[in-house]
């Protein structure tokens, strides 16, 4: 066995490990350098690079029990004793998404808590459970994004060895699970990769801090490899890759095409599906078109429009980014077309923005929501919509969330209407940083002309502590109603096949902006272009009325109302009557 290290820039390297004398390692071809020598599990170890006193973590470090700053453990990844050998995977397609952060999904914060919320999920009609990132950070507490070893998992967290037992449970229980990684920069402290190689652009930046360096081959390796350790070794099922739009990539073919052609070789061989969500700004269809027809192949991206058409309609608010989604006819471009901006043009970038997508592209190749991590986090006060909306108007949020042609996802305690914020936290141990990111988060709202006095202090421990879920609400008053119309949704969708169509054809919408309704039909009996439809095919009507009337809707047909938010909705000769704030699904033949 031998340790291995890829470190360029030092002129000498040793292993250090404790209870032994340092090892000079032998400098091998492509800037490696090798030691035959064998790490046991628990065994703390580091680099020497040069003269220096200390010892650095390894790049590609598992376990870091005391921190980024200090050597790591080795572990065996292969250790564990997997009980999911039959675990067949879950296709992307038809299926519903749960985003969560470990550290405030549960009171203890913890992988082994959150193993004991699971059937939650199960039993609320979850399909795959997407975990911010878990990789290693600076400080006990943040969102993940700060990540400096990649191929660790936070030890505040449980440590690998909990992540294997928590993708286990997941598996037993039918759950798959996509990691959230982070490819496009590191954390502003305990990075110390740039001392082995270049793996940053210092001349190159992107909104978090120096590009990674893209040019340089084994950098690409070091993260394709991270992918695949994920998918391979930790048995998970999806990974979701942040922000790709600030990948600096020119190189043929693009990182993101290497890591779907090595996922998609290692599903064909493990297989089981393997899914690839990108989180892109560029609203460009070529990340999930097919690699035959000159796309990366990558299986799915958010639509931060449809999100932003939704919190409109439902808000009212149309400060900064939201000013160009201010009609409601925003939300039928977004149901109708995937994209607002498709070429059309973007007041808060200044230009014209986005590409079409093509109507042969299925549905659920975009990941849609009303509230996630990023939307409610990023706000002044990481406010979520149940502390500004009543209850009514929550529920037409969740009745247009889980009704989309997309696929929907949910943000931790969304499906009750938890009243705990989720704000922007850090615990960077050093002052001067500390202080730079509380400053640089105030200066980050002017553009959206948010009350800066209400922003919290990333550092104080407070603003982590109120972030976490509060359990108990679920089972009282307006939360247990919430919950209990999510899970009646879930049941909708996969009782009706009208909900699942992939078929951009399939789908037509409508909305009266002054009287604020709108209305979106879904079933092989839409016709083209319009709501009418034709012929005796199923039609899966969803109606919200956001306005101070009821209105009257009429309907062709054998009509069954499906689901009501509002017990007071009426049928009429015509149809029905549809209250104020409230939502309907109806389904009618002919």
């Amino acid at each position: 066995m031998s340790v291995e290290v890829w470190a360029p820039i030092p002129s000498r390297l040793a292993l250090r490990r404790t209870g032994h004398p340092d090892a000079p390692m032998e400098r091998a071809d492509g800037g490696w350098w090798r030691l035959d020598v064998e790490l046991a599990p628990g065994d703390a170890y580091g680099f020497v690079l040069d003269d220096d006193d200390r010892a650095l973590p390894d790049p590609r470090s598992h376990r870091q029990p005391n921190g980024v700053h200090e050597p790591g453990v080795a572990f065996d990844v292969m250790a564990h004793e997997w009980a999911d050998a039959a675990w067949t995977g879950r296709q992307l397609a038809g299926g519903v998404i749960y985003e969560l952060h470990v550290g405030t999904f549960t009171p203890e914060g913890t992988l082994d808590a959150a193993i004991g919320r699971l059937d939650h999920l199960v039993d609320l009609g979850i399909d795959f459970v997407e975990l911010l990132p878990v990789n290693g950070f600076n400080g006990t507490h943040n969102w993940g994004y700060d990540g400096v070893l990649w191929y660790t998992v936070h030890e505040g967290y449980g440590g690998p060895e909990a992540y294997q037992r928590f993708v286990d449970a997941c598996h037993a229980r039918g759950l798959a699970v996509i990691q959230d990684v982070v490819y496009n920069h590191l954390g502003p402290s305990g990075n110390y990769l740039t001392r082995f190689g270049p793996y940053l652009r210092t001349a190159s930046r992107n909104t978090w801090g120096d590009s990674v360096n893209l040019d340089e081959p084994e950098v690409r390796r070091f993260i394709v490899e991270n992918a695949l350790m994920w998918l391979r070794d930790f048995h998970i099922d999806g990974l979701r890759l942040d922000a790709v739009h600030a990948l600096a990539d020119t190189s043929r073919p693009h990182l993101l095409q290497e890591i779907a052609e090595a996922s998609d070789a290692l599903s064909a061989h493990l297989g089981r599906p393997l899914s690839l969500i990108a989180e892109s700004d560029l609203n460009d269809p070529r990340l999930i078109l097919p690699r035959e027809a000159g796309g990366y192949g990558l299986t799915a991206q958010w639509s931060d429009d449809h999100h932003h058409a939704l919190h409109v309609a439902l808000t009212g608010e149309t400060s900064g980014y939201y000013a160009d989604f201010a009609p409601l006819d925003a939300l039928v471009k977004t149901t109708t077309k995937g994209f607002f901006h498709d070429g059309s043009y973007s007041s808060f970038r200044g230009r014209d923005h986005g590409v079409p997508i093509d109507p042969a592209v299925p549905t659920w190749r975009l990941v849609t929501f009303t509230q996630d991590h990023d939307q409610i986090g990023n706000r002044a006060a990481g406010d979520r919509m149940s502390q500004t909306l009543g209850e009514r108007r929550l529920a037409v949020a969740a009745v247009l969330n889980l009704t989309s042609p997309f696929t929907p996802m949910l943000f931790m305690g969304e499906e009750w209407g938890a009243s705990t914020p989720w704000q922007f936290f850090t615990s960077h141990p050093e002052p001067d940083l500390g202080r730079a990111t509380a400053e640089g988060r105030i200066a980050e709202f002017a553009r959206m002309g948010w009350d800066e006095s209400v922003v919290p202090d990333p550092q104080d421990p407070e603003t982590f502590r109120r972030s976490k879920l509060d359990w108990a609400e679920r089972e009282s008053g307006a939360h247990a109603r919430l919950l209990e119309l999510h899970r009646a949704l879930l049941v909708l969708r996969r009782a009706w096949p009208e909900f699942t169509d992939p078929a951009f054809a399939h789908t037509a919408a409508w909305a009266d902006d002054a009287a604020k309704r709108f209305r979106m039909d879904r079933g092989q009996g839409v016709g083209v272009g319009g709501l009418a439809g034709s012929g005796p095919a199923p039609i899966v009507s969803v109606l919200a009325n956001l306005g101070s009337e009821p209105w009257p809707v009429a309907f062709d047909g054998d009509l069954e109302v499906l689901l009501a938010t509002d017990p007071a909705l009426a049928r009429t000769d015509a149809g029905l009557l549809l209250p104020p704030e409230s939502a309907a699904i109806v389904a009618r033949v002919g």
